[in-house]
C-alpha cells in the first residue's frame, strides 16, 4: 500500500470487522489499481447521495478509527456495485472530506430485486455476520413474508434470525400460536421472542454481538426495529416515534445506518420494506423450503407439472397431509417470481449485447468513411 502500512486484527478499525483476510484484499486491489496515501475504511451510514465512512489514520492514539462524510469517485457501478452501508472501501482523506476510490470484495449481500419494471438488483447490505427478521406480536405476523425474507437471508450467505418483537403486545395464548406458525416454517434459522419495553429475551439475542461481528436488522416499518436498536445499545442511538392511533408503530429510519455497539458488535438497521422482491436465489429458496424441496425430489418425473399425474409425489403428498399446502403454494408463488425474473434479465442481456455491437459497429463505419 503506497505510503501506508495494512492495518491488522487489533488495530483502529477491529471493532468494524477488519481481518487479516480484508488486509489481504485491499493490498490485492491496491497492486492492481495503485491509489497514493490510500486507506481502508467502512460505510457506517448511507442516504441521499451521501456517505459516512470510519477511517483508520494510522495514529496509535486512535480506538475506533475516524468518521468523515464521503463520496465515490471514478467509475465506481451505479448497480450491485454502488457503494452501501456495511461495505469496505478504499479511500483517500482529503481535509474533512474521504472519497471512495472502489469496493473491496463482499463476503455475504442482501440483495432484493428494485420495484416496478427494472430489472435491477439493489444491496440492502453488505458484510454482514447474521441477519435479524422482524416482525411484531401485535398484527404485523405474516408466515408467507417470513418465508420470502428467509429466502433473501439464505441466499445472501449471511445467519438468519427470526425476532418476534412487541410480546409485551399479546397474550399467552397468541403468543404460543405464533410461535407454532414460525418455527413450523423456521427450518435451521433460530427463533426468538422479544421485548423491547420489558426486557423480555434481550439478553439472549446479544450473544449474535461479539468484537468484529455485525448484525442486520430487516422488517416491515414500524415493528419496532429502531426501539430494539435502542436497548440492544442500551440508550437513544436511533429515532422512534409515536404509535399511531391504530396502535401500529411508525416508519423512523430513513436510511440504512452501522451502529458500535458498547458491549461489542454492530447492528445495522435499515429502513422498513414495503415491498420484497427476491433476486436470482434459487439456493435461498432451497434452504427455505428443505421440506417442499424433498417431497418435489421425490417424485417420479423429472418433467412432473404436479397436477393430476398418477404417482406424482406432490400430489400424494398434498392428498395425505404430508407436505402442507400452504408451504408448497408459496414455493410454487416464489418459483415461478424466479423464473419471471431470469426471463426478463436474460433479454436485458440479450438487449445490452445488441447495443454494444451496434455501438461498435456504429464507431467502425465512422472510422472507415473518406
Amino acid at each position: 500500500m503506497t505510503g501506508h502500512p495494512s492495518p491488522l486484527p487489533g488495530g483502529p478499525l477491529y471493532r468494524y470487522g477488519w481481518n487479516d483476510d480484508l488486509a489481504t484484499a485491499l493490498q490485492l486491489s491496491l497492486d492492481s489499481n495503485p491509489v497514493p496515501d490510500a486507506r481502508p475504511a467502512r460505510i457506517i451510514s448511507q442516504g441521499r447521495g451521501v456517505w459516512r465512512v470510519v477511517v483508520d489514520l494510522g495514529d496509535s492514539a486512535e480506538t475506533d478509527g475516524v468518521e468523515f462524510w464521503a463520496k465515490p469517485i471514478g467509475r465506481i457501478g451505479r448497480d450491485e456495485d454502488w457503494p452501501v452501508t456495511g461495505d469496505w472501501v478504499v479511500a483517500t482523506v482529503v481535509g474533512d472530506r474521504a472519497v471512495i476510490h472502489s469496493v473491496l470484495p463482499r463476503r455475504t449481500a442482501i440483495l432484493r430485486k428494485v420495484a416496478g419494471v427494472a430489472t435491477v438488483a439493489q444491496v440492502i447490505a453488505a458484510n454482514v455476520d447474521v441477519v435479524f427478521i422482524s416482525s411484531s406480536l401485535d398484527g404485523d405476523l405474516n408466515p408467507r413474508r417470513l418465508e420470502r425474507y428467509l429466502a433473501l437471508v439464505w441466499e445472501s450467505g449471511a445467519e438468519p434470525v427470526l425476532v418476534l418483537t412487541k410480546a409485551d403486545s399479546c397474550d399467552e395464548a397468541f403468543l404460543a400460536r405464533a410461535l407454532d406458525e414460525v418455527e413450523a416454517i423456521a427450518f435451521g434459522a433460530a427463533v426468538h421472542v422479544v421485548s423491547s419495553a420489558t426486557g423480555q429475551g434481550i439478553e439472549e439475542i446479544r450473544r449474535y454481538f461479539e468484537p468484529n461481528r455485525s448484525v442486520a436488522i430487516l422488517g416491515s416499518s414500524g415493528i419496532g426495529k429502531s426501539t430494539l436498536v435502542n436497548a440492544l445499545a442500551g440508550g437513544e442511538v436511533m429515532a422512534t416515534a409515536e404509535l399511531r392511533s391504530d396502535g401500529r408503530g411508525r416508519h423512523t429510519t430513513t436510511h440504512r445506518e452501522l451502529v458500535l455497539l458498547p458491549t461489542g458488535g454492530l447492528i445495522l438497521d435499515t429502513p422498513g420494506m414495503r415491498e420484497l422482491q427476491l433476486w436470482s436465489s434459487d439456493d435461498g429458496v432451497a434452504a427455505t423450503f428443505p421440506d417442499v424441496e424433498q417431497v418435489v425430489a421425490a417424485c417420479r418425473f423429472s418433467d412432473c407439472s404436479h397436477g393430476s399425474e398418477p404417482g406424482c409425489a406432490v400430489v400424494k403428498g398434498l392428498a395425505d397431509g404430508s407436505l402442507d399446502r400452504l408451504r408448497y403454494d408459496s414455493w410454487t408463488k416464489l418459483q415461478s417470481e424466479l423464473a419471471h425474473l431470469a426471463q426478463r434479465q436474460s433479454a436485458r442481456l440479450a438487449a445490452d449485447e445488441r447495443r454494444k455491437w451496434k455501438r461498435i459497429t456504429k464507431e467502425a463505419k465512422s472510422r472507415t468513411r473518406p
